[in-house]
């Protein structure tokens, strides 16, 4: 019995050693190895040559910048003609335009899950403020079954969120330290 209790006070003593120890060790390592984190700043949505709502517009540019923000990727999501996003040395421009749209029947739905739904289609351009593109892509959304036609917009900004995780975002450029 005395061996068993000398091993485990032996052993509960370096594990209290290695806990004190191991945290400033641990903390000091990550202060020095923060890398930068991208910003991204949602434009507004265009029509492109698309005759489409401007209430869809809105409620895809307010899915995107929620569904954008869900990701977590991001140190800020910025509005379009945010000033505050103005100076910010790594910042991303995402760029929506619909390139085809076609209006659902909510009552269609309701009656048959074939045909009534409500289909976006946009191509998405997530791009660095000086123009090189990071992302491009043409996402879908499309309001099936039940449930008003403004889902169609939620599920196209969450798609649009799906491939900027996704696409493994490059490293930002490490920011110039002011003296």
């Amino acid at each position: 019995m005395k061996s068993n209790r000398n091993v485990s006070s032996t052993g509960l003593a370096a594990a209290l050693m290695i806990q004190a120890v191991l945290p400033s060790q641990v903390l000091a390592g990550v202060k020095g190895s923060v890398s930068p984190q991208w910003s991204v700043q949602v434009n507004k949505v265009e029509s492109g040559t698309v005759n489409i709502e401007p209430a869809f517009q809105v409620a895809i540019y307010e899915n995107l910048l929620d569904e954008v923000t869900k990701t977590k990727l991001f140190k800020q999501v910025f509005r379009d003609g945010d000033r505050g996003a103005n100076d910010l040395p790594n910042l991303l421009i995402l760029k929506t335009t619909v390139e085809a749209y076609t209006p659902g029947s909510e009552t269609r739905r309701a009656v048959t899950t074939v045909s009534g739904a409500t289909k976006l289609k946009v191509q998405s351009q997530l791009s660095t403020r000086e123009g090189k593109i990071v992302l491009q892509r043409e996402i879908a959304g499309d309001g099936h079954f039940f449930g008003g036609n403004l889902r169609a917009t939620h599920n196209l900004a969450h798609n649009v969120a799906g491939a900027i995780k996704q696409s493994g975002l490059p490293e930002p450029a490490p920011s110039v330290a002011e003296p």
